[in-house]
């Protein structure tokens, strides 16, 4: 290294040190200040701040007026999430119908659904030229930023990127969600070929088939993937559309839609926000941990070595040592996660067809000796359920999805929920959402230049005595 960049590097340091110092709040006065740190009461429960009917999480009912945990329920418009999956017995798949109830509040008629479908698959087309201009320069080894470079750059192809018109919302909307596993498994296929050097392979979609068939189609070096396996992806799909408004990435798409700003740039930022590991990643952690497991726990049907290592875990004696069971509970589901609930059905069919039953058996057995765990150790009054992260890591390692994909393939579903809650945000016409902060800081004077060395240097005498 040569001298001068030891000497940026000893300068650098010290404005770390100085900016670490100087954002450093005492945690005593959130509470002195009633302040819901992260958006949320004590109890964990998330603080009200808008009003929605494009979703609703339910986790409590009423018995005699007294509220009691019950097993959670999702709704899309009003209809339960799981009549949605199950639907007729003739409809092979559910993502686009549950995405036209998102953004249009009822359930389709045959004829709508077709059109919508067929919509859908004409949107899918990229325009000339953006695969090699593009989604082939400069790939990034994170392919949520390749989304978020495909959704900026979107902007430059749209004749009309402003109008926030619900007319052209709505045209951006279903281009973004149409075009959103375009930019993830292409985005993936360029990161191989120019990071680790594999073949590069591009395959058009075809408009006829359903997302997750193009999902895995587009993916798959030989195109071709089983009926349960698309249908497995459908379902994933359509768990993770939507939940709630509450989510910060959802949040994230009212706060910033509230502005007034384009439907890239707000897209872009929703993106942002499902990136980070306390959002979008958590499944990826499920993953990491059940190899951890599978590593340390040598007779997966020895319960009492289960339940011994996941105590290790706890006590912040194993794995990454953060004393959490990934994939455990939920800040609104008590008694059950529905998404989990039917995920995990779903994943022991997928499990039987790859002859994968026992690791599905050992995530079964996790589950439930990790909920024993978490009540007892923590003396909990109410159960700890799995959330949708529990398994949904196993389906996609099932389905041959690499982890690269993981929370892109969270980001092409969660687009159908934040466009419709973009066009919910706009058509209310609302102020835009600024919240408060408490200022704890304390008022200075200015002090000229020639004045700062030395009543700084007194300052630091003060602090060490």
């Amino acid at each position: 290294m040569k001298k001068d960049d030891v000497l940026v590097d000893e300068k650098f340091n010290k404005l770390v040190e100085y900016s670490s110092r100087s954002g450093k709040i005492d945690v005593r006065l959130y509470a002195d200040y009633d302040v819901k740190r992260g958006l949320r009461d004590s109890g964990g429960k998330g603080v009200l701040t808008g009003l929605t009917e494009i979703s609703d999480v339910v986790s409590f009912g009423y018995i005699d007026g007294e509220r009691v945990p019950i097993d959670g329920e999702l709704y899309f418009q009003g209809v339960n999430v799981e009549d949605l999956i199950r639907g007729e017995a003739n409809r092979r798949f559910a993502f686009e119908e549950a995405t036209y109830l998102l953004l249009f509040g009822k359930l389709p008629t045959r004829q709508q659904l077709r059109e919508f479908i067929d919509l859908i698959g004409i949107y899918r087309e990229l325009p000339e030229t953006f695969v090699r201009d593009v989604i082939m320069k400069a790939p990034s080894s994170n392919m949520m930023n390749t989304l978020q470079k495909c959704v900026l750059t979107m902007y430059s192809y749209d004749q009309n990127p402003e109008d926030i018109s619900i007319h052209n919302i709505l045209k951006q909307s279903l281009q973004l969600i149409a075009q959103f596993p375009l930019y993830s498994v292409y985005g993936y296929h360029a990161y191989r070929h120019y990071h680790l050097n594999k073949s590069l392979i591009i395959r058009n979609p075809k408009p006829e088939l359903s997302t997750a068939e193009n999902i895995l189609r587009l993916l798959r070096k030989d195109g071709q993937y089983t009926e349960l396996e698309a249908k497995v992806l459908d379902v994933a799909l359509v768990l993770h559309a939507e939940h709630g408004g509450g989510n910060n990435s959802t949040f994230t798409t009212h706060v910033v839609s509230s502005t007034g700003t384009d439907t890239y740039s707000a897209v872009a930022a929703s993106l942002g926000s499902l990136k980070g590991p306390k959002h979008g990643g958590a499944n990826l952690k499920v993953q990491e941990m059940f190899k951890d497991i599978k590593a340390h726990v040598t007779n997966w049907r020895d319960e009492t070595m289960i339940e011994s290592y996941l105590q290790r875990i706890l006590r912040k004696e194993a794995f990454d040592r953060a004393g959490l069971i990934y994939g455990m509970g939920h800040a609104v589901y008590t008694e059950s996660d529905p998404r989990a609930v039917i995920l995990k059905e779903y994943a022991r069919k997928l499990s039987e067809e790859k002859g994968l039953e026992e690791e599905f058996n050992l995530y079964e057995r996790v589950e439930r000796i990790a909920g024993d765990c978490l009540m007892s150790g923590r003396r909990l009054l109410k159960p700890v359920c799995a959330n949708v992260d529990f398994y949904s890591g196993f389906v996609y390692s099932m389905l041959g999805l690499p982890e690269e994909l993981f929370t892109p393939i969270f980001a092409i579903s969660r687009i159908s929920g934040w466009s419709a809650h973009r066009i919910e945000e706009i058509v209310n016409a609302g102020k835009i959402i600024r919240p408060a902060y408490k200022y704890v800081g304390h008022h200075v004077p200015y002090l000229d230049l020639d004045e700062r060395e030395s009543a700084y240097a007194e300052e630091e005498e003060n602090k060490e005595k």
